[in-house]
């Protein structure tokens, strides 16, 4: 049973089909001249429309990428760069992906200067903080659209229209919530947002970064002059292909998935808050993803009770795959207000369009008896 779709989700028999050719006979590098090099780049227009028209954008504003870490990177240092001579100070959260947090602590090594602000104990942004933070040399905020960890969607269009009020950059982190809930880039008033692949069923090593027209950034990597010289380097064919067909279907079957998987999160919120006492949900109990649900254990330690159920064949997480091999407490729980023991006892389990409800309410039992059993040796029980 896989509930840990916000670390990876499986790749869609859609996607795979429509991958299948461009890893065999389709072989040519998009950016060659003769046919079978044309063939390729046909697929890769075709994927750019996909993938736009999934969030509002022109085709033209996409630019693939290996995957959010890149999109992130190359939207914060790209605006940092370009705009150094205009101001050095950038906004972002205390909660956001180690591939922003990271970033912004590499650029501050480097002379600019980061604000982080806090979030409130449900794990949303106060927008005040925001307006507060901005100084004259503001040049960009970044913001998470959703929390990869407690799912928490953050209020993006206000916050997008205060940066569009002061003439600063808004980028957001959309990993998470790309495919998962409604993305429109005009509606959150976003000029760069960063999505991944293999969150939404398509394969892993591709994603994309959305530049709003006309906004102008420097280039992290140098090279050919592939995606508009904004990601040089040889097209993955098969991985935009798949992607792009992922973002397809995304968009087809949005609400159809959206009502099943919030039915299924509620039932195992529902469940679990029932049938284990001091159980608790972390994160904001309905401005969340339909697919993402949070949970603490008074007395337990996460990481036994994810091994406990392993062994039932069942996948969660403690938090963060990318986070995931770090001992310390998970930064995103103490800036909810968690102490460390609670931050320790927290379990995250993260549906697709795939789960039903026969392993919504397996799950359910499995917790139970896991974390019984757990408590009976537990020296914090």
């Amino acid at each position: 049973m896989y509930l840990d779709n916000s670390a990876t989700s499986k790749i869609d028999s859609e996607v795979l089909n429509e991958m299948m050719p461009y890893l065999t006979e389709n072989f040519g590098n998009s950016s060659t001249p003769y046919s079978l090099g044309k063939i390729s780049k046909k697929a890769v227009d075709e994927a750019r429309i996909k993938v736009a028209s999934l969030i509002g954008a022109n085709p033209k504003e996409i630019y693939f990428t290996s995957g959010g870490t890149e999109s992130d990177n190359i939207a914060i240092k790209g605006v940092a760069y370009s705009l150094k001579n205009k101001g050095n100070h950038i906004i972002t959260s205390i909660i956001e992906h180690p591939a922003v947090l990271e970033t912004c602590k590499y650029l501050e090594k480097n002379g600019f200067s980061i604000t982080y602000v806090p979030v409130q104990n449900d794990g949303i942004i106060n927008i005040s903080e925001v307006k507060r933070a901005i100084t004259p040399s503001t040049i960009l905020i970044t913001i998470m659209h959703a929390n990869s960890e407690i799912g928490t969607i953050q209020p993006i269009e206000e916050i997008g229209k205060i940066a569009k009020e002061n003439g600063i950059y808004f980028h957001t982190d959309a990993v998470q919530s790309v495919g998962k809930i409604p993305v429109d880039v005009d509606s959150l008033n976003v000029d760069l947002l960063s999505m991944s692949s293999h969150k939404i069923h398509g394969p892993k090593g591709i994603g994309a970064l959305y530049i709003r027209k006309g906004l102008k950034i420097s280039p992290i990597i140098h090279g050919g002059g592939q995606e508009q010289n904004i990601r040089p380097g040889t097209e993955n064919v098969p991985g935009i292909v798949g992607f792009g067909k992922a973002c397809e279907i995304a968009k087809r079957d949005l609400e159809k998935n959206m009502v099943q998987m919030t039915f299924l999160r509620d039932e195992l919120i529902k469940g679990v808050l029932q049938n284990i006492k001091e159980s608790y949900l972390n994160g904001h109990p309905e401005k969340r993803l339909p697919n993402n649900a949070h949970f603490r254990f008074t007395g337990i330690e996460g990481e036994s009770l994810l091994l406990r159920l392993n062994l039932k064949g069942i996948a969660v997480s403690t938090g963060s795959a990318c986070s995931s091999k770090s001992l310390e407490p998970s930064k995103v729980l103490k800036s909810i207000g968690l102490e460390n023991v609670d931050s320790h006892g927290s379990l995250r389990l993260s549906l697709s369009k795939d789960t039903t409800l026969k392993e919504v309410q397996q799950v359910i039992l499995e917790l139970v008896e896991v974390v019984e059993k757990l408590r009976n040796i537990s020296a914090l029980w």
